[in-house]
């Protein structure tokens, strides 16, 4: 049969379907809803000029009756004022009833309008022709993608601005941008003298060195020095203020009888973050920063990564004035960025099962450590500074980045407690709980959690009581270690230098002394490094 002879009815005016009638009391909508599939094109209702799916037009209430157009299989023609001029138009939500429905399915939410999606999540929208298509947000790409990492940027551009100090003040004092007179630095970079005067961490610009006091060494390098000449005060070298002129004839012994002259340029386990020794030097510690360290901060935020950069080169610093020679002027980034190294490890082990190829970046990292304390080991260089840094990025990983996704499963723990990086963070719900009921936060915890929490808070002890430590060893007891020297260097001999003596203070007596000393004291005594 013909589609036209369908909907007009045929010959049989008995078979023609009947209009809907309208009544003057409420009745209950009785009509069988089609079934639908989730095979059927969508483009079907798209494509319709005239499909409205929130259109109240499929359905009239009035204070007399309702009628649903499902009452009504007449053809209307291409009559747009009729109600009921769309035969397709799928039926309300009142009006359908599946006689297969499930009554003890779970009921679904109203999602409003066919083909867009609610307005706060910004994903669907109309086209221009009315059909659904995703909102795609244009993802940046390039070093500003996703979460600006302005830490790692106002960092690298600090440390690259200092570099260009330190060339231009080398320039000035040496009359050339990088050192090559007494010796080549194959850093490419300012003398070591420069990198003093401006805030390198040396022994004895921040406290009294026994081969110093004992020996009463006043003549120290100049800043713009060219040759092996001293000249120079203790003063004129640590520059920033200058330091106390030390007594003459002051003792190892009697050191804690001169307190008040005793150098104290405290801020030296600081500024040698911004300071590098080369182009070497800063371009390969740059290029480090701005990959994983800029990654990290990404993954953990900035707050985290400012804690752990300068606490790990702060501690690196200190473990070195500790244990490296105390003639070593010792510069650079490297302990924060080992500290950092710590965490992209331990970000690694935490998630190996949802790494799409965690023993390629295992060996990455630990190809990267490798070859950073192999440069430690070469004449000159602190690698306890190295050391220090991973050692303290490690300990403050454990402590404040997530858990790992074995011990989360155990303890019930779905989430790390800070936001992904694609997304504005949002409290934690933890630290809420503990704010509003201290007691109960602690409530119903499992014993992996108990257990986790009290190895964090055992490193956060033990590595806050090490850095005291530390700090009194280095003004007050001095306490050596015998061994530790081949951790920073190699016992290989050159000529009559043996490497681990590079750095040493060595001091040798001027030739001949000035005409107007004193008649009774000793010869001045220079300095040689």
């Amino acid at each position: 049969m013909a589609a036209n002879d369908y909907y007009s009815g045929g010959n049989n005016p008995a078979s023609r379907p009947q209009p809907p009638q309208h009544t003057t009391s409420a009745q209950s909508l009785q009509s069988i809803s089609p079934v639908t599939s989730p095979f059927d094109d969508a483009n079907h209702y798209d494509n319709n000029p005239h499909y409205n799916y929130s259109s109240t037009a499929h359905l009239t209430h009035t204070q007399t009756g309702t009628s649903s157009v499902y009452n009504d299989t007449a053809y209307h023609g291409n009559d747009q004022s009729h109600p009921y001029h769309n035969r397709y138009d799928p039926p309300p939500a009142a009006a359908q009833h599946d006689p297969f429905a499930d009554q003890n399915a779970i009921p679904l939410q109203q999602q409003g309008k066919m083909g867009t999606y609610p307005a706060s999540a910004g994903v669907y929208q109309m086209d221009p022709e009315g059909r659904p298509r995703e909102k795609r947000k244009k993802k940046k790409k390039g070093w500003f993608s996703g979460r600006v990492t302005w830490v790692v940027y106002i960092l690298t551009t600090v440390q690259i601005g200092v570099f260009i100090g330190e060339i231009i003040k080398n320039g000035i004092l040496t009359g050339s941008p990088i050192q090559t007179k007494p010796n080549f630095n194959i850093m490419i970079g300012p003398s070591p003298y420069v990198l003093i005067s401006m805030g390198a961490r040396y022994q004895p610009c921040m406290h009294y060195v026994e081969t110093v006091l004992d020996n009463d060494i006043t003549l120290w390098p100049c800043p713009n020095t060219t040759t092996s000449d001293s000249t120079c005060t203790l003063s004129d070298l640590c520059g920033m203020g200058g330091v106390p002129a030390q007594p003459a004839g002051l003792t190892w012994d009697k050191r804690t009888e001169n307190k008040d002259q005793e150098p104290d340029q405290w801020w030296r386990f600081i500024t040698p973050i911004f300071l590098h020794a080369g182009l070497v030097h800063i371009g390969f510690n740059m290029l480090l920063q701005l990959t994983l360290g800029r990654d990290m901060e990404k993954e953990i935020g900035p707050l985290r990564f400012v804690l752990v950069y300068f606490a790990s080169g702060i501690f690196g610093f200190v473990l070195g004035g500790n244990y490296a020679a105390e003639g070593i002027s010792s510069v650079g980034a490297s302990g924060s960025l080992f500290g950092i190294l710590a965490l992209v490890m331990l970000d690694l082990l935490y998630n190996w099962s949802t790494r799409r190829s965690p023993v390629k970046d295992l060996l990455f990292l630990l190809l990267d450590i490798a070859i950073s304390f192999v440069l430690g080991l070469l004449p000159g260089l602190d690698n306890f500074s190295h050391i220090g840094g991973f050692l303290m990025g490690f300990v403050l990983g454990v402590c404040i980045l997530h858990s790992p996704q074995a011990l989360r499963e155990r303890i019930g723990v779905d989430e790390p407690p800070y936001a992904p990086a694609n997304q504005t963070p949002n409290a934690a719900p933890d630290l809420h709980k503990f704010v509003k009921q201290p007691v109960g936060f602690f409530k119903g915890r499992k014993p992996f959690w108990w257990a986790w929490w009290l190895v964090r808070v055992v490193l956060l002890v033990a590595v806050f009581v090490g850095f005291i430590l530390l700090l009194r060893n280095f003004y007050e007891w001095r306490n050596g270690c015998s061994w530790c020297h081949h951790l920073t260097c190699l016992p290989v001999k050159t000529g009559n230098t043996t490497w681990c003596d590079i750095g040493n203070i060595k001091p040798t007596p001027v030739a001949s002394p000035p005409v107007t000393q004193p008649t009774g004291t000793a010869a001045p005594v220079r300095l040689m490094f």
